[in-house]
């Protein structure tokens, strides 16, 4: 492993912060980490700055900061700089700065060429099978004990069993998993209920941090009589005590730092995330082989930043790349000038002027160029993501406007070659590359949906994954629960590894804000109006008439709207309100459009929404002015009476 610390060529090292928004699974570490980075920091003046800059630099100081991290992260070889020192030059003039020809990279062309061809499903889902930069994603509370509807409770056939714990002794008594999500256990929180105060930003919980997973220095004295000029001696006990608190420690901050690289691919050493940098650093070899067994994902570590290359999840995975300041979405357009600016600047530089590389970027770009205005608003989106990589440093707020050509960037080349995870080379077109990026072994790809996505239902899984999780049914996401800090949930319809710190997560449900509550009281309802009953089949999605869908948003926006201060554009434009809600419910797998050929085309309702819905709805659904159904549509409807419904 010491042979990585000085790899710094091509794709072999990578870092910067995370595109994830809301997930924070590693903004903070143990506090023994912080008593020693203090002590550090008080034995070597100067040494509490963390802000470590780009390679090939010759600043002492930012040496000596580099030094100090390693120190911080254990017994690991002390990194040198990259590059051999060479004097500074002073920086010339912008007009005056050497700027060789770019060579672009050919297969990231190729990527920016299927990037501009493929429509929004298919760049999303290039993107994630290319980049390999999403966020894990994850449902938060656990379903409260006890069945809320009929259904065995007992143990099932495959027995009770060790259902993988986030925390030690922290197992709940899960359900038989031959319990429907429909009429199982709910996860229910009333909107009502919750502040409207914004979310602080998710990092690890201070209730992780207890005493108990912290380094304790014995004294060894009676308790209450330590003895004036007596110097006690280390028990037995007393030994094997912090023995037990040391292992316990060092199993935390391999929790702390998995959750970290599965939440934010690339971390760096003067990023966001550089208070968990010293834990990765510490533990990689432990973490490479664990990412590696279970996942068959490479993680790489250098002395200057952390990279996790992600596989991909195949078509329809609902991952996307969004401006890390505003959280609008990518385009087709976006991603395209992403990757072709990525191509320009593997070998780029180190100082170029910003007009330079625009003007590389409109010679080898896609014919097919995009209008003036897309094609401005594409340029700033990419150049935002890849500062906020740290790929980029020194980028203009508005790096379209022809008055910031001769605005120096700085270029981390490392970084720019280690952001792409899947050779376009290796495929023949978008579909070839994020069939192939999907690929694996049926227990490696049954993990990975596991640890990346909320819930993974039978249903969706091929016979041969299927096979193996019915073999693994309770092994399986035991080991990734146990290695992340999950716990798993485990239904008829398949299984969810659950975060009750609700951290490893880029989406929140339930959450603050007008989305989340909006999203939520949908599914609440419609799970209340179209789900199966008690004895009917519960083996497919139902299908949710866009009338109701309609009313029910019209009933809750009335009801909810200006006392629960959601925002007012969504209350003004409904059908923003509708469309970013369902999206939201897409997003965490608990519905999904209709096939193809449908008619009329609409969403339909998984069984995992079920785990949301409350015991008792309050009002009645379908009563509220806006209800109505669609006389086209034939709804599963109750045989019985609807106060039936509820029991």
């Amino acid at each position: 492993m010491e042979q990585q610390e000085d790899v710094t060529g091509a794709a072999r090292a990578a870092g910067g912060a995370s595109d994830g928004r809301t997930g924070g699974a590693g903004r903070s570490t143990l506090d023994a980490v912080v008593a020693v980075r203090e002590a550090v920091s008080a034995a070597v003046p100067g040494s509490a700055r963390v802000a470590v800059r780009a390679p090939g630099t010759d600043d002492p100081q930012e040496v000596d900061v580099e030094v100090d991290v390693a120190e911080v992260a254990g017994p690991a070889p002390t990194p040198v700089p990259p590059s051999a020192p060479t004097p500074a030059p002073t920086t010339p003039a912008p007009s005056s700065v050497p700027t060789p020809g770019l060579s672009p990279d050919p297969g990231l062309l190729r990527l920016a060429e299927w990037f501009a061809q493929a429509d929004a499903g298919t760049a999303d889902d290039l993107w994630a099978a290319s980049f390999g930069l999403y966020p894990a994603r994850h449902f938060g509370a656990p379903a409260e004990p006890g069945p809320v509807g009929p259904g065995p409770v007992g143990p099932g056939p495959v027995g009770p069993g060790p259902v993988g714990p986030g925390l030690p002794g922290s197992a709940p008594a899960e359900p038989a998993s031959d319990v429907s999500w429909w009429h199982g256990p709910t996860a229910h929180t009333p909107v009502q209920q919750r502040t409207r105060e914004a979310r602080p930003v998710r990092g690890l919980r201070r209730a992780r941090r207890d005493a108990g997973a912290l380094p304790v220095v014995l004294s060894g004295a009676e308790p209450g009589r330590p003895g004036k000029h007596r110097k006690p001696e280390r028990s037995r006990t007393a030994t094997v005590g912090a023995q037990d608190r040391s292992a316990a420690a060092t199993a935390a901050e391999r929790r702390i730092a998995a959750r970290l690289l599965l939440a934010h691919p690339l971390v760096t050493a003067s990023g966001p995330h550089a208070d968990g940098f010293p834990l990765i650093r510490r533990h990689r070899d432990w973490l490479t082989e664990r990412f590696d067994t279970l996942l068959g994902y490479r993680l790489l570590v250098g002395p200057w930043h952390a990279r996790l290359h992600k596989a991909g999840l195949g078509p329809g995975a609902a991952r996307r790349l969004e401006h890390p300041a505003t959280g609008a979405p990518f385009t087709p357009g976006g991603y395209a000038r992403l990757a072709l600016a990525l191509a320009l600047l593997v070998d780029a530089p180190e100082q170029l002027p910003l007009g330079r590389l625009r003007a590389a970027m409109r010679t080898v770009g896609p014919e097919a160029a995009p209008a003036p205005d897309a094609a401005r608003a594409d340029l700033c989106m990419a150049l935002a993501v890849l500062a906020d990589w740290q790929v980029l440093l020194d980028v203009p707020v508005d790096p379209a406007d022809p008055a910031g050509d001769e605005t120096v960037l700085t270029v981390d080349r490392e970084l720019a070659r280690a952001v792409p995870a899947a050779p376009p080379a290796r495929a023949a077109d978008a579909a070839d590359l994020i069939r192939h990026a999907a690929e694996a072994e049926p227990g490696t790809a049954v993990r990975r949906r596991l640890a990346e996505t909320p819930v993974v239902l039978i249903a969706d899984l091929s016979e041969e994954r299927r096979d193996w999780l019915r073999d693994h049914r309770i092994s399986g996401p035991a080991a990734l629960a146990d290695f992340l800090g999950l716990e798993a949930e485990h239904r008829a319809e398949g299984v969810a590894l659950l975060d009750p710190a609700e951290e490893l997560t880029d989406l929140a449900l339930p959450g603050a804000g007008t989305l989340a509550q909006a999203a939520l009281l949908l599914v609440e309802r419609l799970v209340e109006e179209v789900r199966p009953l008690p004895g009917e089949s519960t083996d497919a999605d139902v299908p949710v008439p866009d009338a109701l869908i309609d009313g029910v948003l019209g009933d809750i926006a009335d009801e909810y709207g200006l006392p629960a201060g959601w925002r007012r554009d969504y209350l003004a434009d409904r059908t923003a309100l509708r469309r970013d809600s369902l999206d939201l419910l897409h997003r965490m797998g608990l519905i999904v459009r209709a096939p193809r050929g449908t008619r009329p085309p609409g969403w339909l309702l998984r069984a995992p929404a079920a785990r949301y819905a409350p015991a008792h709805l309050l009002p009645e659904p379908g009563t509220g002015r806006h209800s109505r159904r669609d006389p086209e549509i034939t709804i599963p409807a109750p045989a019985a009476p609807k106060a039936e419904q509820h029991a």
